[in-house]
């Protein structure tokens, strides 16, 4: 078989596999660019005059397009000051919120600027761009959907619109979502990746092989192409050829994102530990914000018995995304071996919301509820994992466990 006929058999499997693993997604989404919509003073405003709210609004967006979040941010609450209904202002604070990686705060605020601007589509971009990032896949729907209901152009908006289409499994809707852009993304490896699946998926096989097709066509020894190579090999469990990959890729361009993280996995695969770590922390030099690098070298070090060095990972690993069942799992059983029983039971309980089906933190609750004295509630806790093992319910397993393979690079939304 020639190498283009074995990419594409690897990447019609790399796509099942993924997919078969549930898309575990990693919320790395970025803010959107700063969008600045006219301010909307109300006319009624008298404290400071109307030219004096504009200008601070304009010195508002002039810092913030700096960079500048402290003084962009008291300009744009002074505005509010004086106008509570300007909708370009909570906006705007929406955005310097995101900037923060302050998720909850920033929704918040667009929010407040949707009611009062609804006819901004940046606004719902923001908004389902947070969503994204929280993994709110079916909720960014909607707020997506309606971007590009009102600006078909808007390349953010499909691209992310079909990613969660492709994370919910809404096959057909994600080709809608993304075939519009093969103009302009064709030669993308994501994208030709990304619409693959979804074809693939949608079991519309003249775009399934037109998509793989050109991904080998602009292939030939770019470094992008060995990194989905790689990744094909990975998650085909041939571990010594996916380094192969990796390494010609990470060769070419070190900088790659993802190459580093998986070159990481790629090794830990063949139980080469230090190995393995060196890559994990060259990929924090390219991508200091990927959670589940730490959350990899936090596995590391556990299974290596460095109960300190694991607990400060899974911590980094959680400030960057608090929704990482197996971090709060991890960092439990850290908290157990270093007898922090009240602080093990908040983060198991964190891990029980999250994966309520696997058995292995109902297990570990049950040990905590035991150290605290709590053995009724303990008892409790051993008999619902014993049901779920009973039941054949442990599906969540898979996801928890360190033979995952994660696959990052799908959830990366198109940088503009």
């Amino acid at each position: 078989m020639n190498r283009g006929a074995l990419v594409l058999v690897l990447a019609a499997n790399f796509f099942a596999a993924t997919l078969a693993g549930g898309l575990s997604a990693l919320c790395l989404a970025e803010p959107s660019p700063l969008w600045s919509p006219a301010p909307q003073a109300n006319t009624a405003t008298k404290s400071p005059a109307l030219a004096e709210v504009q200008k601070t609004f304009t010195e508002g967006e002039a810092a913030l397009q700096r960079g500048e979040l402290e003084a962009a941010e008291a300009a744009f609450r002074m505005v509010l000051a004086a106008d509570p209904r300007s909708g370009a202002a909570y906006a705007n604070l929406g955005v310097i919120a995101m900037r923060r990686k302050d998720w909850d705060h920033a929704l918040s605020l667009l929010q407040k600027a949707e009611r009062l601007e609804p006819k901004m589509a940046g606004i719902r971009l923001d908004i389902g761009l947070i969503k994204y990032r929280s993994a709110d896949y079916a909720g960014a729907i909607a707020p997506l959907a309606s971007v590009v209901r009102d600006q078909p152009e808007s390349e953010q908006a499909r691209y992310l619109l079909g990613l969660c289409d492709v994370f919910t499994e809404h096959y057909a809707d994600a080709v809608a979502a993304l075939e519009p852009l093969w103009s302009r993304q064709s030669n993308d490896f994501m994208y030709l990746y990304v619409l693959g699946i979804a074809a693939h998926n949608a079991n519309q096989k003249e775009l399934n092989e037109k998509a793989l097709s050109r991904l080998v066509e602009i292939g030939g020894n770019k470094p992008e192409f060995h990194f989905i190579l790689g990744k094909a090999y990975l998650n085909r469990e041939e571990p010594e050829k996916a380094l192969l990959e990796l390494q010609s890729a990470a060769a070419a361009n070190p900088n790659l994102p993802f190459v580093h993280f998986s070159l990481g996995v790629a090794h830990l695969r063949l139980n080469h530990n230090d190995e393995a770590e060196a890559e994990f922390r060259k990929d924090l030099a390219v991508e200091p914000d990927l959670a589940d690098t730490y959350e990899q070298l936090a596995q590391l070090y556990q299974r290596a018995g460095n109960d300190e060095e694991a607990g400060r990972f899974f911590h980094e690993a959680l400030r960057r995304n608090a929704k990482m069942p197996a971090s709060l799992f991890g960092l439990a059983k850290v908290y157990m071996q270093q007898e922090k029983y009240k602080e093990a039971l908040l983060v198991i309980d964190s891990a029980v919301r999250l994966t309520p089906n696997y058995q292995g933190v109902h297990y570990v609750r049950g040990q905590v509820l035991a150290r605290l004295g709590r053995g009724e509630e303990a008892q409790a806790e051993f008999a619902t994992a014993k049901k779920i093992i009973s039941a054949d319910l442990g599906k969540r397993r898979e996801a928890l466990s360190d033979e995952r393979i994660p696959n990052p690079e799908l959830a990366q939304p198109p940088q503009q």
